[in-house]
């Protein structure tokens, strides 16, 4: 646990999250180029009370094939996370030793990273996403092979041969979470019938992602106050079929024990493809 998470946080509260209704109604979300933060998202919302349940009693018993997910301690060299060159100089290696280490993946290649804040002004001044209130899993079955195909063309047949999959890591990036924290759902209460698939439309190509039906089943899990040196490394595609988790449902939502004046949540999450 990081010193400077509080020790009397809670074991479970109770929350929304949004899910979405398989009504027939399109469902994707459009993301504007580098530069622009606008998004719009089509679909039916179905919001519905969930427990939340702290990680932190549990966090040496979570395996990334079995439930996902890992909270670990992870410290970083970065000093501002708002300079590009620095990001992809300092952060992009670190992040391929901690998903190497974590996976136990042979190579890994990081393709991309964003950055959020729930801060409305200070999103606007750079330029950066807003968090992201829909449980959704970031790739399908079509888009995490394709996402091979697009970043490394040249070796795409013969890497698809083999496992691969899309790990990706998430962690505040100046202030512990006071507002909006991640939540995710143990892989193994998550069924694939559960998942939609939704269109993710940018301006020069088109993916996919599953927003995620509502099932009581889904057990959720967060970290509370989590901290700049605490990371969530979390499976969103793996090839491999064999009865390991392959991906995971995952959302920001409002914590009602945020403090007065809680400070906007700051995040980065990196999005890497990982070789077996």
């Amino acid at each position: 646990m990081s010193a400077l998470a509080e020790l009397d946080a809670p074991q479970t509260i109770e929350t929304t999250v949004n899910y979405i209704v398989k009504d027939g109604v399109e469902v994707f979300t459009y993301s504007g180029g580098p530069g622009s933060t606008e998004v719009k998202s089509g679909g039916t919302p179905d919001p519905h009370k969930v427990t939340m349940e702290s990680a932190r009693p549990h966090l040496n018993r979570f395996k990334l094939d079995v439930d996902g997910f890992r909270f670990v301690h992870h410290d970083t060299q970065m000093h501002d996370f708002f300079d590009e060159s620095e990001i992809k100089r300092i952060y992009y290696p670190e992040m391929e030793a901690l998903i190497k280490a974590e996976s136990g993946a042979k190579r890994v290649v990081v393709f991309d990273h964003t950055l959020r804040t729930a801060d409305d002004e200070f999103r606007e001044k750079h330029k950066i996403r807003e968090v992201v209130r829909r449980a959704h899993n970031d790739y399908t079955e079509w888009s995490g092979p394709q996402r091979v195909r697009d970043i490394l063309p040249d070796e795409a047949d013969e890497l698809l041969k083999r496992r691969f999959a899309i790990i990706q890591v998430w962690r505040p990036i100046r202030y512990p979470v006071e507002t909006h924290p991640l939540a995710i759902a143990d892989a193994r209460t998550v069924s694939p019938a559960d998942f939609v698939i939704s269109e993710r439309r940018y301006p020069n190509r088109i993916g996919q992602t599953y927003v995620i039906t509502y099932n009581p089943a889904h057990k959720w899990y967060w970290l509370p106050r989590m901290a700049r040196d605490e990371a969530l490394v979390f499976k969103v595609y793996d090839s491999a079929k064999d009865g390991r988790a392959r991906w995971t449902a995952h959302t920001a939502f409002d914590d009602p024990t945020s403090p007065p004046n809680a400070r906007p949540r700051e995040s980065i999450e990196i999005r890497t493809l990982a070789f077996f």
